[in-house]
């Protein structure tokens, strides 16, 4: 039953993680390794391998953009923010969200 449940979550994951990333990132821009790590301690993903190339999709697609900074440690460090097109997205995302939520709740009461 585990099985099922990391499988079911994982799909469920992968469907929204886009979304999740254009949210944190529209509150403020961020790093990759930032966006990582509030992802996992949101539950949201289970390690920073594939949020890397979901980033650089999302930098093609025009969802976000993305500049360099030196950091401190002397390593330079590429800060993502979200676009205007990323802001369109994530208004359509939450609009679809929020009709489709109550219709799976529905659907699962009455199959209790």
């Amino acid at each position: 039953m585990a099985d099922d449940d990391e499988r079911i979550a994982t799909n469920i994951r992968k469907g929204v993680l886009e979304f999740c990333v254009l949210a944190l990132l529209a509150r403020r821009e961020m790093y990759g390794l930032q966006l990582a790590d509030e992802l996992v301690e949101r539950g949201l993903t289970a390690s920073e391998g594939s949020l890397y190339p979901l980033l650089a999709r999302m930098r093609d697609t025009g969802s976000v953009s993305t500049r360099w900074e030196s950091a401190a440690s002397g390593r330079p460090r590429r800060y993502y923010a979200v676009t205007d097109r990323g802001r369109d997205q994530l208004r359509t995302f939450a609009a679809v969200w929020q009709t489709i939520v109550p219709q799976v709740g529905a659907l699962l009461k009455e199959e209790s």
